[in-house]
């Protein structure tokens, strides 16, 4: 008897969940880079991955581009950087549905320079701690311009806009790792967690000086045997020293999103809690 109960329990839950509250593809969103968007075989070869990798049917996934502009906003201000309507090739896919921890998967034979860790950390930097992130593109390109598109599938996704201060300080983390991965021998993923271990040390004692971030880093570099420069050191200190001083905003947004996830989580539970009663 038993059983059978927990039989048609399950066949009513399968009933009465409402349409809207099951999976739904508008937590998934594609930003293409414009360069993408625009060649019909780069734009095959991106929506091959995303297939592969999510999944997912593209024909019901909601779609953004992003052009050089978009980009050209955040990284001129950080590097002086400019690019062209032919330069933007990075493409990302963020599937919100797999919401319980933040996940990147990146397609190495084509992203160069940044990798998981580093949007990881980038994003965590923003306030971003659920989803899972996939980031390709048509051709070989470092995958520093994804990230603008990154936060803006999650701005379409959560309805939930991301403070500009936050997204600034988010990009600037990706530039400057990008820069030193470049120009010097350290392992990304090594640079990567020394940014998130510094990060999380100088968060929980409420660190604003900058000397005091310094020290910390070359400490950091001296105890695990990591070679970069000075110059490096004073970077990635002005880097995280911007991250804490965006303190503020990024909790707003993350009680902002935080709300997004638990209305969804909330509803399953009052559902099945009702039918299970």
């Amino acid at each position: 008897m038993r059983k059978t109960m927990i039989i048609l329990a399950i066949i009513l839950i399968g009933m009465l969940i409402p349409v809207g509250f099951s999976t739904s593809d508008s937590q998934v969103v594609i930003t293409y880079g414009e360069t993408t968007y625009n060649n019909a075989g780069y734009k095959n070869t991106v929506d091959n991955f995303f297939t592969t990798q999510a999944g997912v049917d593209l024909n019901t996934v909601g779609s953004k581009i992003i052009s050089a502009s978009d980009v050209n906003k955040i990284s001129s201000t950080i590097t002086g950087k400019t690019y062209s309507s032919s330069q933007i090739f990075s493409s990302a896919l963020v599937d919100l549905n797999e919401n319980d921890d933040l996940e990147v998967s990146v397609d190495k034979s084509k992203i160069t320079t940044i990798t998981g860790d580093m949007y990881i950390s980038a994003l965590k930097s923003a306030g971003i701690t659920a989803g899972h992130v996939y980031v390709t593109s048509p051709v070989s390109a470092t995958g520093e311009s994804a990230l603008a598109g990154i936060m803006n599938s999650y701005e379409v996704a959560t309805d939930v806009e991301i403070p500009e201060t936050v997204k600034e300080a988010a990009n600037q983390e990706i530039y400057t790792q990008a820069e030193i991965v470049k120009n010097s021998d350290v392992d990304a993923d090594e640079l990567s967690k020394l940014v998130d271990d510094v990060k999380e040390e100088v968060i929980v004692n409420n660190i604003t000086d900058h000397t005091t971030i310094v020290n910390i880093i070359n400490n950091y570099t001296i105890n695990n045997n990591i070679n970069i420069s000075n110059n490096d050191i004073e970077n990635l200190a002005d880097t995280i020293e911007q991250i804490q001083n965006v303190q503020g905003d990024i909790n707003s947004y993350q009680s902002e999103v935080s709300d997004v996830f638990n209305d969804t989580t909330t509803q399953a539970n009052d559902l099945l809690g009702g039918l299970f009663n």
